[in-house]
């Protein structure tokens, strides 16, 4: 964003993404956490540390009560959150952060935090900086393993709309989050200019930022996306225009999932170059290629990364859309293919 805007030659083309101020809302966990604290919004209890103070981080994770949170302060890939169910875990990775560095420079700070008991959701805004549209809510699964179990993923598949997220715990997460952020950017003199993801903790009706993302989610947006059926363009159009509050955006009611098929092995070493079958047999979905390329000389199509493809469906209700996916899932192949097959299942008892 700040390269286009100080060259003359690209400066008057609309980015739809922070300048590099903007985006450290998410490049430091430490930046968003100090931000949240200064502007009131709620979050889970925090403290910084480097290899210098790890005595006192030890201290810190003392007084705390399992299980214990861990943050790479930088970008680590998604990776660097950490869940740490003892303390003899918490302080075994807390060493490897900061004394072995296994996050690189993403890990030369520390932010460890109170643990925070409850459901996940995903809420996404899109803003000029001034006003903001709210898009709908969707609920993320990151580990590998059925039962949210395992390592930590870029995500393996979504769910929109979030059936807990009713009319009143969405005004207190536009009163107690949505608004204090954009206020606060506003305050601090931070231009903003599209996507704010909220990661957030729904503690007994009640919303704590987890953390904040400045950009759209992946793979909420194989769900979310799906569900607007304005188009999103004049939208990012109003946001360059700084007219966004004059937009309206339409929203489907229906659900839509997600599920996303992904290498064996991952995320860990994982094989490429796998011949995908009968994407062509998939009806009645979208289907997201994120890591597939093609064949050359075959034309056929092969897997080429960790997460090869996201099967979205819409349906009138939850059931439906995940009975749709789960078929095309099940239909699409390619060698070690694997996917989660319990999306969702957290969800119905909110229906």
């Amino acid at each position: 964003h700040d390269a286009f805007k100080n060259d003359a030659s690209t400066s008057h083309i609309t980015v739809i993404g922070p300048c590099q101020a903007g985006a450290t809302l998410e490049s430091s966990k430490e930046f968003a956490k100090d931000f949240m604290t200064r502007h009131k919004i709620p979050t889970a209890g925090y403290k910084t540390f480097n290899k210098h103070t790890i005595a006192g981080a030890k201290r810190f994770l003392h007084s705390l009560k399992a299980p214990y949170v861990l943050k790479a302060d930088g970008l680590a890939a998604g990776k660097g959150v950490l869940i740490c169910k003892d303390i003899s875990e918490a302080e075994k990775e807390l060493d490897q952060m900061l004394l072995e560095s296994k996050f690189g420079g993403a890990g030369d700070k520390v932010v460890i935090e109170e643990f925070l008991q409850g459901i996940e959701i995903s809420v996404f805004i899109l803003t000029d900086g001034k006003s903001y549209k709210i898009l709908p809510s969707a609920k993320d699964y990151k580990r590998i393993g059925e039962g949210d179990t395992g390592k930590n993923t870029g995500g393996m598949g979504s769910v929109s709309p979030v059936p807990f997220a009713d009319e009143i715990f969405m005004e207190k997460v536009e009163k107690l989050i949505i608004k204090p952020t954009i206020d606060g950017l506003i305050a601090e003199n931070i231009p903003y200019h599209g996507f704010i993801f909220f990661g957030l903790m729904n503690m007994g009706g009640e919303p704590y930022v987890i953390e904040y993302n400045v950009r759209m989610g992946d793979p909420e947006a194989e769900s979310v996306i799906p569900r607007i059926k304005s188009d999103l363009l004049d939208a990012f159009e109003a946001i360059g225009n700084g007219t966004l509050e004059q937009i309206q955006l339409e929203v489907d009611d229906r659900y839509c999932v997600a599920v996303m098929l992904v290498s064996g092995g991952y995320p860990d070493q994982y094989e490429k170059e796998k011949v995908i079958h009968h994407i062509e047999e998939a009806k009645g979905s979208i289907i997201f290629h994120a890591g597939t390329m093609t064949d050359t000389e075959t034309e056929e199509t092969l897997t080429n990364g960790g997460r090869v493809i996201a099967v979205s469906s819409l349906a009138e209700n939850l059931q439906d859309a995940l009975n749709q996916s789960y078929k095309n899932a099940g239909i699409i192949d390619f060698d070690k293919k694997y996917y989660r097959g319990d999306l969702g299942r957290d969800l119905l008892k909110y229906i």
